[in-house]
């Protein structure tokens, strides 16, 4: 038999089952008039997957409950498979609230059908509690509930019979990470395949980041290789968040066949509906359209910054954006790809130089500015930066306990640190409240990571566009606009040779002194604290620069290292220098940083849970130390 099964790819917004749920019953009545069998429909397609504890409100759990029975009531004469939440009546969790799971329903003619012992949904079984997920927070897992009932999940794990033109069907239909099973003790495809499933259905709603889609083709070919079965995973689009993490929901929507090929599969961030038969008959997938092409680095991080940002623009109301341009790549690649967004006419780019700034970088930017055809102004800050630094240098303080008097000393660092809040607290933030909109973060991956920017200066804004992206992929990203999107050259190619500073002082100005962050060697460094998935330490670090294999661990160069720290000695303090400073006090300024859009598999906030503590050295490391620097 010939089944004609569509996979809706479906943009979910988070919060708002109405909507949803309207979108889905257009979903099926197309479906249904393109003469549909089977409509797959995401995980979680009726409420959103990160709402935070809007989990708790029993009226919106109500509704939800209230569109699901709707949809199965709209769905004669084709089968509709969706995720959504369920809620059992009369149990509780363990810490009192309301029985939930992250549920799939099948519903058929009318009705839904399948489910455990006797219920209307089918259970996830694994649920995911690590990096920016906290399903156990809120839902109830099938292993959970089996063991509270003295039940097998292997027996639990049950195809779903679905009847069809007098055939029965058996689906093995899961969510999400119950088919990202390598480090579970329980595989739920193979053992819904061992049941007796003749297909198997991933429903998902699964964040994109780069180079995610290489695992997950590895995962599920492997899956539907293993099984000898095809496997279909149905994915959303569209963007959601945790409050510190806004992420992205790629879609890609597959299908493989039962020795592992990939047949087809839906392009990216394209809201849109796959089309493929199943040969019930062969037990294979005929594709209507092949596989889409998946673009690689610096498309791949354009593509998920420009849908990303566009979207939370949308979702906030926010249509007008003011930056500050200092001259330098962050700065510059920010105001392309907010100008290329919301269009140039919507952008404000703000030029505040000190007496620091050269006139190079003011030259730069006034020059990008031209090029994009954004609206532009000079407002330097030399003058209330000076009466700042006179009013708290020459005030006296009087000490009540004593009675003595006495005046602060600002420091170098604190001159700074003033000229920096002068910028984003005082003029962008006030420009941008008179413009309209909001106001932009420019800090990339590496600056967050040691806390190379100033508390509501520089660190401060709506949103950072740029904050999981390190410098050299910053500029990657630059050259990709000049090249690709706007075809020409939009950001002066001084800024991708110039060597950043912040320009804040006499002995940090562009040709004197630039930043201290080397980010041929730093960039890496840093990547390897946060983003391996078990933690780089300083005592790994120091193992592997003894060893002489530093530079194939972080994947940087030899050369690059060596410019860095020329000695022993010099890499030993540059090494505990950051350290001290990523696992130091950049902690508070990440805590009250901007959110990020999230693209690597660690991005700061709730994807890197962190807390303020102070530096650790093991004692590997002093051991270590002690030896390099006796030598």
């Amino acid at each position: 038999m010939k089944v004609k099964i569509i996979c809706g790819q479906l943009e979910i917004t988070p919060g708002r089952p109405d909507l949803n749920y309207h979108k889905i019953i257009q979903t099926i009545d197309e479906a249904r008039s393109r003469k549909a069998d089977i409509l797959l429909l995401p995980e979680m397609a009726l409420p959103g997957y990160l709402i935070g504890d809007l989990w708790e409100q029993q009226s919106f759990l109500d509704d939800c409950e209230y569109y699901a029975q709707q949809i199965a009531l709209h769905s004669k004469d084709i089968c509709v498979m969706f995720g959504s939440v369920a809620v059992e009546a009369g149990k509780l969790n363990e810490d009192g609230r309301v029985r939930k799971y992250n549920a799939a329903f099948a519903c058929h003619d009318g009705k839904l059908i399948g489910g455990y012992q006797g219920r209307s949904f089918i259970i996830k079984n694994s649920l995911p509690n690590y990096r920016e997920f906290d399903d156990c927070r809120h839902f109830y897992s099938l292993q959970k509930l089996c063991a509270e009932e003295n039940a097998s999940v292997s027996s639990a794990l049950q195809p779903l019979e679905l009847t069809l033109r007098g055939e029965t069907l058996r689906i093995g239909l899961m969510l999400c990470e119950d088919g990202w099973t390598e480090n579970y003790h329980l595989n739920v495809p193979q053992t819904l395949a061992h049941n007796g499933a003749m297909l198997l259905c991933n429903l998902s709603c699964s964040p994109y980041t780069l180079g995610k889609n290489k695992k997950r083709n590895r995962l599920f070919s492997a899956q539907a290789r293993e099984a000898g079965i095809p496997l279909i995973y149905c994915n959303n689009v569209g963007i959601q968040n945790n409050g510190k993490n806004i992420f992205t929901y790629d879609g890609c929507t597959s299908a493989y066949n039962g020795d592992g090929t990939l047949v087809t599969s839906a392009a990216m961030y394209d809201e849109t509906l796959l089309e493929f038969t199943w040969d019930t008959q062969s037990n294979v997938i005929e594709p209507s359209c092949p596989p889409a092409t998946l673009p690689v680095e610096p498309e791949s991080v354009y593509l998920a910054l420009r849908y990303g940002i566009s979207k939370f623009l949308q979702q906030c109301g926010i249509k007008r954006m003011t930056i500050g341009l200092s001259g330098g790549i962050d700065s510059a690649v920010t105001a392309a790809m907010y100008a290329d967004i919301l269009g140039a006419e919507n952008v404000l780019l703000l030029n505040l130089p000190s007496r620091y700034n050269s006139h190079a970088t003011r030259d730069l930017a006034a020059r990008l500015a031209q090029a994009l055809g954004a609206n532009y102004a000079v407002m330097p800050i030399t003058e209330s930066y000076e009466h700042t630094v006179a009013q708290l240098e020459g005030t006296p303080i009087t000490s009540l306990h004593t009675g003595e008097q006495f005046c602060l000393q600002l420091s170098g660092l604190v001159k700074e640190n003033i000229q920096a809040r002068d910028r984003g607290a005082r003029l962008i933030a006030a420009a941008s409240a008179a413009f309209g909109g909001a106001f932009s973060c420019n800090s990339n991956k590496a600056e967050m990571a040691v806390g190379y920017a100033t508390f509501y200066g520089d660190i401060c804004g709506a949103v950072a566009m740029i904050g999981d992206l390190w410098k050299h992929q910053v500029y990657a990203l630059g050259h990709y606009l000049n090249d690709v999107i706007f075809k020409r050259e939009i950001i002066p190619e001084e800024i991708f040779t110039i060597r950043p500073s912040a320009e804040l002082s006499e002995t940090q100005t562009v040709g004197r002194g630039g930043d201290p962050l080397v980010y041929a060697y730093h960039d890496y460094l840093l990547r390897a604290f946060i983003e391996n998935w078990h933690k780089t330490t300083p005592a790994d670090v120091l193992r592997w620069y003894v060893r002489g294999t530093l530079a194939e661990e972080l994947g940087c160069t030899q050369q690059a290292i060596e410019e860095a720290c020329p000695t022993p000695a010099a890499f030993v303090a540059d090494l505990e220098r950051w350290w001290k400073l990523f696992a130091g006090f950049a902690v508070a300024k990440r805590i009250q940083a901007p959110p990020i859009l999230s693209l690597t598999k660690r991005a700061f906030g709730y994807d890197h849970r962190e807390a303020q503590l102070s530096p650790y050295f093991s004692r590997e490391y002093q051991e270590l130390k002690k030896q390099l620097l006796e030598e």
